[in-house]
């Protein structure tokens, strides 16, 4: 299978959308990556974060608590929380994704997909920067964790040691060069692990429509 990316950008151009996370706000960081990708808008994912955490307090709950976990529904209602308020050109939608189709999607140009990995307790899936092989995900609790997939390369490889060929854009630096990739069968197993109300594989799809758009 060919080589795919994400808007048919370079992988050095996608790398620069990558911001450091802080707390657990790495849906907030994909959220505000995507606008950014798809209409050239800049959204302060803390910001949007502190937002988010004032509506659940007001009853809208776009995330599980204060602070806490969103789900990908909840990306979902976010996403059209800001389109709604700002009148932004975009819609979204949760399915439940299939790998096999994964490097379609990124040939749309029109689309960023957004993807939750879930694990258990010592068993988070390594994850690489750019060609290095030491994993960087070494995090011993149960958890997940939303980036942007942003490439599917059947080539790349760490050092030359494994393939690594699902590239994503990840919070964990700023405006880094490389992206972040994971091999085939660590990228399968953390993505489809059943999370209730979701169930497995959850892709959130942010399209650009052709609304006019205002900045926020």
């Amino acid at each position: 299978m060919a080589t795919k990316t994400l808007l048919n950008l370079t992988e050095r151009k996608l790398a620069a959308f990558q911001t450091a996370q802080v707390g657990n706000t790495c849906s907030f960081h994909a959220i505000a990556a995507a606008f950014r990708l798809l209409l050239n808008i800049v959204i302060d994912p803390m910001e949007l974060s502190a937002e988010i955490d004032r509506l659940w307090r007001r009853g809208r709950l776009m995330r599980v608590f204060p602070g806490w976990a969103v789900t990908p529904r909840m990306q979902v209602r976010i996403v059209r929380y800001l389109a709604k308020t700002y009148h932004l050109p975009v819609e979204t939608r949760y399915y439940r994704g299939d790998p096999e189709t994964l490097p379609g999607i990124l040939a749309d140009p029109e689309v960023v997909p957004l993807v939750t990995l879930i694990w258990w307790r010592r068993q988070a899936p390594p994850i690489y920067f750019g060609t290095m092989a030491k994993n960087l995900h070494t995090n011993l609790k149960a958890g997940g964790h939303t980036m942007i997939l942003a490439a599917y390369d059947p080539n790349h490889q760490s050092e030359d040691h494994f393939p690594t060929p699902w590239g994503f854009i990840n919070p964990w630096q700023d405006h880094a060069k490389q992206l972040f990739w994971m091999r085939d069968e660590d990228f399968r197993k953390a993505w489809r692990f059943w999370l209730p109300f979701n169930g497995p594989n959850p892709l959130v799809v942010i399209r650009k429509t052709n609304m006019s758009k205002e900045s926020v």
